[in-house]
């Protein structure tokens, strides 16, 4: 017998992905792998071209994974999850920039 806190799958309100955009989000996750490989094995730009498109391609599937299979913004609730992961890449961002500024400024003399 169960209770009344008790959860069904017909009763359950967790919102899931279609197939469509699991499929959009794998294509884009694999087009968004594919071309960094591209560009690095037919050394098609500069070295600091290449890091900074390497770079820009891992944020964008970083994005494609949150928004394609986490479902970071579907619910119908506030989004604290959202200002969560904000908060979290400030920091992130903050941490890695300073240490990098200090490894670089921190001049002995």
């Amino acid at each position: 017998m169960a209770g009344p806190n008790a959860h069904n799958s017909h009763d359950s309100h967790e919102s899931h992905g279609s197939m469509k955009s699991y499929v959009i989000g794998f294509l884009l996750s694999i087009v968004l792998t594919i071309l960094p490989l591209v560009v690095v094995m037919n050394d098609m730009m500069s070295r600091t071209a290449t890091v900074v498109f390497i770079l820009i391609m891992a944020a964008l599937q970083f994005i494609v994974q949150l928004f394609f299979f986490m479902h970071i913004r579907e619910d119908k609730k506030p989004h604290y999850n959202v200002i969560s992961l904000i908060f979290g890449l400030v920091i992130l961002v903050t941490i890695v920039g300073g240490s990098i500024w200090i490894m670089a400024y921190n001049v002995i003399g």
